[in-house]
């Protein structure tokens, strides 16, 4: 007696050849957190993909990586805001953003019919980055291991593009003496879309964009220029939207069309990107 094989054939799912719109998403905060939300942001992302959009992933993991250091016992520092990064902790650091973040990207893009690839900026030798120093009492003082992107070489991802892949990126890159270096995964993605001259970089956070009053919804600011960014500085744009809005600026500074931030809580926004009669959150441009 013999067993019997199916002969049906693999599903292929065929997606229209890809247009000229490049999307940089950078993907963090609490819509990465929670499980329920990670699927559905993939799934309106995917959607993107299967239109025809470009689309390269760059993801944070800051509430992973704590987690993981605290189970460890391993105490965490921050100077200004960065992570003082050790050689012990570069090493938990890849272990998380790699093995565990990036690993899991690549498979919920996988389950909605994308080729997608997990990456870090060391693959290729596409970021390259210098030491980082801030200033702390008016001295500038190294934070160890941490990162400020110097170069990018886009040749790897605009391959992987080309050939119909998703290329998904964890913020580490290359330093001077060939040491992996933790990058802030805002500016990671700001360089990168102005180096691949992105048509826009997405910010995905936590609320609805940079707001007039952060306590109160209403008052978004739908739009700005370049030039309207440092009078707002220390007033609308402070804590953790600095190194949004920084990064929107490198990006459009550096040869993206665009950057938007919006709320990755909301993912059914990320389907109004196209309509140009509705856009979410806020805009920044030349």
């Amino acid at each position: 007696m013999t067993n019997s094989q199916s002969t049906e054939s693999p599903s292929i799912i065929k997606r229209p050849i890809a247009s000229d719109q490049i999307y940089v998403i950078k993907y963090g905060g609490n819509a990465m957190t929670n499980p329920e939300l990670r699927k559905r942001v993939v799934k309106e992302i995917s959607s993107l993909w299967h239109i025809g959009v470009q689309i390269v992933l760059v993801h944070g993991g800051g509430p992973f990586i704590q987690s993981h250091l605290d189970r460890l016992n391993i105490e965490s520092h921050f100077v200004m805001g960065q992570r003082h990064t050790t050689q012990e902790t570069i090493t938990e650091i890849q272990m998380v953003l790699k093995g565990q973040v990036n690993s899991d990207l690549v498979s919920l893009f996988n389950q909605n019919g994308i080729k997608a690839v997990g990456l870090s900026g060391k693959d290729g030798s596409s970021v390259k980055a210098s030491i980082l120093k801030v200033k702390v009492d008016g001295k500038e003082t190294s934070i160890g291991q941490v990162g400020s992107v110097n170069h990018i070489n886009t040749e790897l991802i605009q391959t992987l593009l080309d050939s119909g892949f998703l290329p998904i990126l964890a913020p580490i890159a290359i330093g001077p003496d060939g040491q992996d270096l933790n990058v802030n995964a805002d500016a990671f993605a700001g360089h990168l879309a102005g180096a691949l001259n992105a048509t826009e970089l997405l910010v995905l956070t936590d609320i609805d964009g940079l707001l007039a009053d952060v306590n109160n919804p209403d008052t978004i600011i739908k739009s700005l220029r370049l030039s309207d960014i440092e009078r707002l500085r220390g007033q609308v744009i402070k804590g953790g939207m600095i190194p949004k809005v920084d990064a929107c600026m490198t990006a459009v500074e550096s040869g993206a069309g665009m950057a938007r931030i919006i709320n990755g809580q909301r993912p059914e926004l990320i389907q109004k990107l196209l309509n140009k009669d509705e856009k979410p959150g806020t805009t920044i441009t030349r």
